[in-house]
């Protein structure tokens, strides 16, 4: 049976999964990122099952902490029991998010990128304002401005998409930052 320290140890580690999860889904970047993507990207699918593993995570562990509190104080076994069984249902959850994460770890990173060269790309063909603004939007939110491509001069679109003071020869490679904000994120979930 679990002390109530430690059940509250628990709960707090319910509560900060249910709020990075939170975090993670309604943040600008990764919200930003799911609007613009195409239905064929993986993007979109793999941000709305983070989100609701996530909570169902936390709510699972905030559940395991609140009946072994019960029991500790109750001295109830079906009590203990329930919460044991919550705490081994999550435990079950994590062993596949974990393989998951190794299995795929740059389908992530690979998403967001791929959905950042499409912007660019159909903002460098053909100049539409819907592009432009969701492609201002993510120099925006990443503070960076374009990519640097070995296939030719990319400055006419950061011109017209670069927020000012951030023009190509000094701003930041976005897929860089993509990647450097995916990284900082991930090391922060683990």
């Amino acid at each position: 049976c679990k002390s109530l320290p430690e059940t509250l140890l628990f709960q707090l580690l319910g509560l900060s999964i249910a709020t990075l999860s939170t975090v993670t889904h309604y943040g600008l970047r990764f919200t930003l990122i799911s609007n613009v993507s195409l239905d064929s990207n993986p993007y979109r699918v793999i941000h709305h099952r983070a989100f609701y593993f996530g909570i169902c995570l936390s709510m699972t562990l905030i559940l395991a902490a609140l009946l072994s509190s019960a029991a500790t104080v109750r001295e109830s076994q079906c009590l203990t029991a329930m919460g044991f069984f919550c705490f081994a249902l999550a435990f079950c959850g994590l062993i596949p998010a974990a393989c998951w994460r190794y299995t795929h770890s740059t389908e992530v990173e690979d998403s967001m990128m791929d959905v950042y060269d499409f912007v660019y790309e159909e903002m460098r063909r053909n100049t539409s304002s819907f592009r432009r603004h969701e492609l201002t939007a993510i120099h925006e939110a990443f503070l960076c401005c374009g990519k640097h491509s070995p296939f030719g001069d990319t400055t006419n679109v950061e011109n017209k998409t670069c927020p000012p003071g951030q023009m190509h020869d000094e701003g930041k490679d976005c897929l860089r930052e993509i990647q450097d904000f995916l990284k900082k994120h991930m090391d922060f979930v683990f």
